[in-house]
């Protein structure tokens, strides 16, 4: 089991570093086989610049790879597909995140709005499904890539439910790191080592 968690901001290049470590790891599996490599994505197509994003994700990708679409029950992709002679690289989790924050079948509001100030309460399926995750992730066999914005380093965002996100995605980020056997942080196309 090996766990890579690989972050960085908006247009870094963290995707394309991950996607080349997928590559490595499938060229110098320890069979000296090609590892196959699954490819979970997190983003949905909710307009025409994210099908756009989504496209160009796509292209860049070998053909070999297999795809599985996993906006919400990550934890659920990851146990079927994870396994010793696989790579699985996951883009991204804050994507993941966002699709938990706002997905009807949770606590999302009536009315579509959470409030501008006071506590969010996105409902017990974020926790749990996030909770599912860090559990999870331990005992999975193979080689595990997780890419994730680093969106922390900015000023402190206005709005009651952008500072709950920056925060949740931190701690996402710390509890993954502390099981991570390797962090990678990615500035201007260039990985910086933050551990292992």
């Amino acid at each position: 089991m090996a766990i890579t968690l690989v972050l960085g901001g908006a247009r870094s290049g963290k995707s394309a570093y991950a996607e080349q470590l997928a590559a490595q790891s499938a060229l110098h599996s320890a069979t000296q086989s090609a590892m196959p490599v699954v490819y979970i994505a997190t983003a949905t197509a909710g307009d025409a610049e994210m099908t756009a994003r989504i496209a160009h994700h796509r292209e860049r990708r070998p053909a070999a790879w297999r795809t599985v679409e996993a906006p919400l029950d990550l934890a659920g992709a990851l146990r079927q597909h994870a396994s010793a002679d696989t790579c699985v690289l996951v883009d991204c989790l804050t994507l993941w995140l966002s699709n938990l924050l706002f997905d009807r079948g949770t606590h999302y509001p009536d009315n579509g709005h959470y409030p501008d100030n006071g506590p969010i309460d996105p409902g017990p399926q974020f926790a749990q499904r996030r909770d599912a995750l860090l559990e999870l992730l331990p005992q999975l066999p193979g080689s595990i890539i997780l890419v994730s914005n680093e969106i922390g380093f900015g000023v402190t965002p206005i709005g009651a439910l952008s500072r709950f996100f920056v925060d949740e995605t931190g701690r996402l980020h710390q509890r993954i790191a502390a099981t991570a056997q390797q962090v990678r942080l990615i500035v201007a196309g260039c990985p910086v080592v933050v551990k292992g």
